[in-house]
């Protein structure tokens, strides 16, 4: 039997509490009907009998006390919500515990921004780590010793497992199930609960929308050059000559400042813009590629996949509503 705690922490999102204890309690039906034993102990473990959420409009029961779990299996974070900086104060007294269980052999799952409660615990320093794209930024400039993974779904290093953001946790369950249990389990969990298995990034769901919380000045200009300027050719040297920065002194700064080389922000605004051409409108590809500043088509596919994932008219399709006609594939 697994010892699964799913810890009750202030701000939790309820869902990242309900969700989890589900899949495992369904995945014990699962076993049961085709002979086997039930394999998970499902607890809501917190500091308190009961932990209001949302609030005031969820109240959780827990089962167990902190102090009175000697030892676990498999430890989940909930996602976080509101303030961080209040979340982590108010949670701060679960860190030494989730830390002493870790040293003990206990495996520990992530969902969304509940990295940042992760991360908190220094477990993660030096390792892989996903999280809610849109709390990329905040996570990097708390935790710079933690390898942020951008558009990962699922990350996994030494026991840590973390997830991506929102619905995204779903593919974490679903691969801690195959793993506790066997791959015809988590096939039915994914059947049963309608989600995909295996699905690997959540980049065609990032909204680009620039690093921009940081002091450099000159920086910050070059950057909305490129945002107000995404259709024209734009070079680096250029840049640096607007800016009055030498080339190479800007390319470090840009970088140090952004987390992406110029190339790759001009690259990302770029996509950025074609992404609501195809959600908005009825353009063809060629039009949306010649109206974000591309003139090769080859050049434009290949940006486009590896920042979003899909090839342009795989994106299209997916996320515009109105009737698609022939299009360059």
């Amino acid at each position: 039997m697994k010892n699964v705690s799913i810890l009750i922490l202030e701000t939790a999102v309820i869902e990242a509490i309900a969700d989890p204890h589900y899949i495992f309690k369904a995945v014990n039906q699962f076993l049961q009907f085709s002979g086997k034993e039930p394999l998970f102990n499902v607890q809501l473990v917190g500091l308190t009998k009961e932990v209001k959420l949302e609030g005031s409009l969820y109240t959780v029961h827990t089962e167990k006390l902190l102090h009175e779990v000697d030892k676990t299996d498999l430890i989940f974070i909930p996602a976080l919500s509101g303030d961080m900086d209040m979340a982590l104060h108010l949670n701060q007294a679960y860190i030494p515990w989730i830390v002493s269980q870790h040293q003990r052999g206990a495996e520990v799952a992530s969902l969304c921004i509940g990295a940042f409660l992760l991360a908190s615990t220094g477990l993660l320093d030096g390792k892989r780590c996903s999280t809610h794209w849109n709390s990329a930024n905040d996570f990097r400039n708390r935790f710079p010793e933690v390898d942020l993974v951008d558009g990962s779904i699922i990350t996994e290093e030494n026991g840590i497992y973390s997830s991506g953001g929102a619905n995204s946790y779903w593919s974490l369950l679903l691969y801690l199930v195959e793993k506790y249990t066997d791959r015809d389990t988590a096939i039915l969990a994914s059947k049963y609960f309608a989600v995909d298995i295996d699905r690997d990034s959540q980049a065609a769901f990032m909204m680009f929308e620039g690093q921009k919380n940081h002091d450099d000045a000159e920086v910050l200009k070059a950057q909305l050059f490129i945002e107000q300027h995404y259709q024209d050719k734009i070079t680096i040297a250029d840049l640096a000559d607007s800016v009055a920065v030498g080339r190479r002194s800007f390319e470090r700064r840009f970088k140090s400042a952004t987390n992406n080389t110029v190339i790759e922000y001009i690259q990302r605004v770029k996509i950025e813009a074609a992404k609501r051409n195809f959600e908005s409108s009825q353009r063809n590809i060629s039009e949306v590629m010649f109206s974000v500043g591309y003139t090769d088509t080859k050049a434009f596919r290949t940006v486009f996949k590896k920042i979003t994932g899909l090839t342009p008219i795989e994106y299209r399709n997916k996320y515009n509503k109105q009737e698609v006609g022939s299009q360059l594939p």
